[in-house]
């Protein structure tokens, strides 16, 4: 039996960290809710890049929504693509024809890739936003090695085996770090005409420096760590035009085999939806207690809403941070509709923000005190494992980290896009 009449349905729109978060805080209560979704699993977004990069499988890091709710009887998931909300009748329209009416409005679509008004980039530089951006990613890297290994043009190999990251943040970072460990160390095993070690990987950043998010101290290490792994760090450099075969970056146009975005993101369309005004990324701007300001009974969160932390700038699109609004949310609205009760302003806890910069290497900074190198490493193993949906995935993810740290292998090497037409100068059987 639920706790709520129609007038207190709670309709949340995603599923992601802040989206569940909110529905396992209502279902605790036994508040009447329904959860809709587009996809029926919630994906782990952190590790996006190591299913990029072959360490990991997408069922490593998704994981069906409905078995993450199952034990709450007063939620109800739904899958279905939302076309528009019309707050005047408190009712959402579905691609499909249908409508759900809600008492109380939850967004929490997320965010997607921004491409500055260069969407055409988006076919030559995928971002890494869903799986299929990761699986799209990951089969044009291991493509590339695979025409490489197959061309007799040395220019051309050269090319084919000159991967380009735009963004210098930790998503970035991050993606540099993780193609320089696969080519110098899994697939320089595997290819015999091609030397993987020689393989050239170009973060671009439009900024004066990489991780500008980070203490300039911690920032500075990671670069001089990157560079270690053969990782070209230009800073400086604002990308004017991509290409299937180049990226004009700064003065230069630089061949490339593949180029991947890291540079942007902005706010799910839906939050568009709302009618109200967003900032420059379409985040709406919601007030302390994360409701949408006068929209009665809507609530925004997550990557979709600008939060103000106490020092009255934006909080980050961490999850972090949409973890800690949803379970805020939560217990907000079981508060508001069993008890009539209000609560005070979110405030969010910084927990410490950490990127990975490559094997045995991270960085950590928690405000007052940082951390890098082994020990950081360390624990961004031990915070993401913890973080992840289920003990299953815990274990499954553990034990190939342990076995790739011992072996130096990446077993997710599957090419899923079709085998795109490459020239071969080389004859059958030739040398």
């Amino acid at each position: 039996m639920t706790k709520t009449d129609q007038k207190q349905h709670v309709v949340i729109i995603g599923a992601g960290f802040a989206g569940v978060q909110v529905a396992r805080g209502l279902g605790a209560a036994g508040v009447r809710a329904t959860l809709l979704e587009q996809q029926n699993y919630h994906l782990f977004q952190p590790l996006l890049y190591q299913v990029a990069t072959a360490a990991l499988s997408p069922a490593d890091i998704a994981e069906p929504v409905r078995r993450m709710l199952r034990r709450f009887a007063s939620i109800e998931v739904l899958l279905g693509e939302v076309t528009g909300i019309d707050v005047a009748l408190r009712r959402v329209a579905l691609a499909d024809g249908n409508s759900i009416s809600y008492g109380i409005l939850v967004l929490a679509a997320g965010a997607t890739h921004a491409y500055f008004g260069h969407d055409e980039w988006a076919e030559f530089a995928p971002s890494l936003k869903s799986i299929a951006d990761a699986r799209r990613v990951r089969s044009r890297l291991l493509l590339s090695f695979e025409h490489a290994e197959m061309s007799d043009d040395q220019a051309e190999r050269k090319r084919l085996m000159t991967f380009a990251v735009i963004g210098g943040g930790p998503s970035g970072v991050e993606l540099a770090g993780a193609i320089a460990e696969l080519a110098r160390y899994t697939l320089a095993k595997d290819f015999h005409r091609i030397d993987a070690k020689s393989t050239t990987v170009l973060l671009l950043e439009a900024g004066p420096r990489i991780l500008p998010a980070f203490p300039e101290e911690l920032a500075r290490y990671a670069q001089r760590k990157l560079e270690s792994l053969g990782v070209t760090v230009r800073e400086n450099c604002a990308v004017k035009d991509i290409s299937q075969v180049s990226v004009m970056a700064g003065n230069d146009t630089l061949p490339i085999g593949v180029a991947i975005w890291a540079a942007g993101v902005e706010a799910s369309s839906v939050a568009k939806m709302l009618g109200v005004a967003t900032d420059k990324s379409g985040r709406v701007k919601v007030n302390g207690d994360l409701s949408v300001p006068g929209l009665p009974d809507v609530y925004a969160l997550g990557d979709v809403a600008l939060v103000l932390d106490t020092a009255g700038k934006p909080l980050p699109g961490l999850a972090q941070v949409a973890k800690q609004e949803g379970y805020y949310l939560g217990r907000s609205l079981v508060r508001k509709i069993l008890d009539g009760a209000a609560t005070p302003d979110f405030e969010f806890h910084n927990r410490g923000n950490a990127a990975i910069v490559g094997r045995q290497c991270a960085i950590f900074d928690f405000g007052r005190w940082r951390l890098k190198g082994m020990f950081a490493w360390l624990l961004w193993a031990l915070v993401h494992i913890y973080l992840l949906a289920d003990f299953q995935h815990r274990l499954l993810v553990a034990v190939q980290w342990l076995w790739q740290y011992a072996t130096y292998d990446r077993g997710a090497r599957l090419i899923v896009e079709p085998m795109r037409r490459a020239r071969c100068d080389r004859a059958p059987g030739g040398k």
